[in-house]
């Protein structure tokens, strides 16, 4: 009867701990999926054409703070024209994914 009790709390760890990586987002598809992002926020001291400002390097940003980002520039809470249509174009999932990827990319050392 213990035995059964150890292996049924060991399946419910490994479940609970699967299910709290499907919501951190795959890193890998978010890797294919941010390409595009690093054509700005990849590049140091770039600079935007309208309005003029620095565009902020985003590797190394927590997963929930890029998710927050993508999600307000998709509901237009926060504004900013070319964000709005690259979030528009991105599914919750996307953004999931994109967010665990730069998560992930700011610890990489290589």
């Amino acid at each position: 009867m213990r035995l059964k009790s150890i292996v049924a709390a060991i399946a419910a760890g490994l479940l609970t701990a699967a299910a709290v990586h499907a919501d951190q987002g795959d890193a890998e598809e978010g890797r294919v999926l941010a390409f595009t992002c690093l054509g700005c926020h990849g590049i140091p001291f770039h600079t935007n054409v309208y309005p003029t400002y620095f565009v902020p390097r985003i590797k190394g940003q927590t997963a929930g703070y890029i998710e927050a980002a993508l999600h307000a520039y998709r509901d237009g809470s926060r504004r900013h024209a070319t964000m709005r249509a690259h979030a528009n174009t991105l599914s919750d999932e996307d953004i999931r994914n994109i967010a665990a990827y730069f998560a992930r990319y700011g610890e990489d050392p290589s």
